[in-house]
């Protein structure tokens, strides 16, 4: 999975590579199959003295795309948040594909309840 870093109000330090990319290894376990995972982090200028962190994930699969933000004090809080909300969209939507697969999508069994074939002439 190819990662990449862009940083808005702020430098992104090797430090943050290194806590970002392994943070994200979950996610790399959960779809194995995501192509590109975009991380920006972005400085929020507030009038106050705690400026606020906010990290804008993407995550790109062949089927699907998924997003997440969080804002927080400091990056490794933020980049917590957004990985715990990305794992969490990843388990819904593999749940989703699994309760469609076994349910069976209409075919001939779940059609016909009597187990009788459709073409018989009984």
């Amino acid at each position: 999975m190819e990662l990449t870093y862009t940083g808005r109000g702020l430098h992104v330090t090797d430090e943050m590579r290194e806590a970002a990319a392994h943070k994200l290894g979950r996610l790399e376990r959960m779809a194995p199959r995501a192509v590109r995972l975009d991380l920006e982090i972005i400085n929020e200028h507030h009038p106050s003295p705690d400026a606020l962190k906010r990290i804008e994930a993407t995550l790109h699969t062949p089927r699907k795309t998924f997003r997440a933000h969080a804002e927080a004090r400091n990056v490794p809080t933020a980049l917590d948040d957004v990985v715990e909300r990305l794992e969490r969209q990843l388990r819904d939507h593999r749940g989703k594909r699994r309760s469609l697969l076994h349910r069976g999508n209409g075919g001939i069994e779940s059609a016909h309840p009597g187990g009788a074939p459709a073409d018989t002439t009984e």
